[in-house]
């Protein structure tokens, strides 16, 4: 964002707070593009993103006029690092990860992935084609513990702003997923929550479901129940067996996850409680 400026806000819901906000902009000379805001009513939680024109002579300025307009305790963050690093976990499964090494390789994902990591070497080979380096933590022969300190000591160094499970087939314990909280960011092979766990594409053909999906979540101690950031569907029929829904399945699959790791690249996601704010 050239000569712009990003603000997103989260605080407590209050009468005024959207004059309050536009008149601290104008004080510091920026013009509003866009504003998107929501009020979760219930919790009583007011969520904001706004893009200005021009950049602020003091942005620590601008930030502390911005609280002091604001109710006690808001968040308020101004330009987040726009290329944001993202290292992916696998497993054997190459179309997730193709697609992002693609629109990686024509810098068209807004973002940085620095390794690739995988408990299988399948997808070495493919993943150093575009010059990033390739990580092989086995599972084998490990305990749960062992397997995951070695996976963290891979990822720490690179200080990710995302962790992106591309199919990375294990499941992480809670002590793996609060080290990396709010970080972790996962493909479903379903339109949650329907078909959780293993084998969701025979799950749907056996119940003669009519449409199939994927979504893209963040991680938490719940298996496949985290905050929601994307999900699509597909209409099917009976025509449908199970190769052919595993096929459909990935499709859907690589266009899900593109599409929330765009939104989160480009600040558009906000999480609350369970629940995520999208601004798209």
């Amino acid at each position: 964002m050239h000569n712009q400026t990003l603000i997103l806000i989260q605080c407590q819901d209050a009468v005024g707070l959207v004059a309050c906000i536009a008149q601290v902009i104008a004080k510091h000379e920026l013009n509003i593009v866009t504003m998107r805001e929501f009020v979760d009513e219930e919790n009583r939680k007011f969520f904001l993103r706004v893009v200005c024109s021009g950049v602020p002579a003091a942005v620590l300025a601008l930030q502390e006029d911005l609280l002091q307009s604001l109710p006690a305790q808001a968040l308020v963050t101004i330009n987040p690092d726009r290329k944001k690093k993202l290292v992916v976990l696998v497993t054997k499964e190459h179309h997730c990860l193709a697609d992002i090494l693609v629109r990686h390789f024509f810098q068209t994902l807004n973002a940085d992935v620095t390794a690739v990591i995988g408990n299988y070497d399948i997808l070495q080979d493919f993943t150093e084609k575009f010059d990033i380096p390739y990580h092989l933590v086995s599972h084998e022969n490990k305990s749960k513990e062992q397997f995951e300190e070695e996976l963290a000591s891979l990822i720490t160094p690179y200080q990710p702003d995302y962790i992106v499970l591309a199919k990375f087939m294990r499941i992480l314990s809670p002590t793996f997923v609060a080290r990396f909280e709010n970080k972790l960011i996962n493909i479903h092979h379903s339109f949650l929550p329907a078909f959780i766990g293993a084998n969701p594409y025979r799950q749907a053909h056996k119940r003669g479901v009519k449409i199939i999906g994927a979504t893209a979540h963040f991680v938490t101690n719940d298996l496949d129940e985290g905050p929601i950031i994307v999900q699509r569907t597909k209409s099917i029929n009976h025509n449908y067996d199970v190769p052919n829904l595993v096929i459909a399945g990935k499709e859907i699959e690589k266009a899900v996850l593109s599409q929330a790791i765009q939104l989160l690249m480009e600040d558009r996601v906000m999480r609350q409680g369970n629940k995520t704010i999208v601004f798209e």
